[in-house]
């Protein structure tokens, strides 16, 4: 979604620990998938800082589109344009170099780039709330970010590093159909959570919350069923 950010106070540092070490946390969680053969420390980085990168190209836009749009399409518009600015993050911070040698890294690099969007997106979320002193109100929006927006940019991206893995020995159109695919589903995914985060009441945002837990954990099982063959020498 749009923010707009003025970045003038001393508590921008609180802002980007808040935003940036949740983030981390969890990257560090998702990197022991790969623990067998672990990816080099430099593609990560590359991919989580192209990730964050591709933040304040997004926000621009996104503020664009709220001219020109409204309601469901508004949620479209800043769905794709998130969901595709992580995918071009991570094609160009790794998976278009050597690295990207096996169906599990496409995982890897997907997940890493959406955690550094996430982590520079979290950020500037904190940043209004800390600004107005409103330190409860940080705490409270850090924590639903933490559990909400964060997973939400892992599953949704996820979702793509899976279409990319599940393809990988296809042929080429067939790997482009798959990550077309991908990206089109993680659009859909990150639009309904737009859509049921904006409604009032807890019992939407509740559902949506368990919706996105049952995809984290799906997404886990269909990554133990993609590191299945190197069980044998890890």
């Amino acid at each position: 979604m749009a923010y707009t950010v003025k970045v003038a106070d001393p508590l921008i540092f609180v802002a980007v620990i808040g935003g940036v070490l949740p983030a981390l946390l969890w990257l560090f969680f998702w990197l022991r998938e790969d623990r067998c053969e672990p990816e080099p420390r430099r593609y990560i980085i590359f991919a989580f800082l192209a990730g964050m990168a591709a933040v304040p190209l997004v926000l621009p836009l996104e503020r664009q589109a709220m001219q020109y749009y409204s309601g469901t399409v508004l949620l479209l518009a800043w769905a794709a344009l998130e969901e595709i600015f992580k995918f071009g993050a991570a094609y160009i911070g790794a998976l278009r170099s050597r690295a990207f040698d096996e169906p599990l890294d496409a995982l890897i690099y997907l997940v890493t780039a959406a955690l550094g969007f996430a982590a520079l997106e979290n950020t500037f979320f904190l940043i209004t709330p800390l600004q107005q002193g409103d330190i409860l109100r940080s705490v409270v929006m850090g924590d639903l970010r933490f559990v909400g927006a964060t997973l939400l940019h892992t599953l949704a991206s996820a979702t793509v590093g899976l279409s990319l893995a599940l393809s990988y020995y296809k042929p080429a159109l067939e790997r482009k159909l798959y990550a077309l695919a991908g990206v089109i589903l993680a659009i859909f995914l990150h639009l309904v959570f737009n859509f049921f985060i904006l409604q009032e009441g807890s019992g939407a945002t509740f559902w949506m919350f368990l919706v996105i837990w049952v995809g984290i954990v799906g997404v886990f099982l269909m990554t133990e069923r993609i590191k299945q063959p190197s069980r044998d020498y890890c």
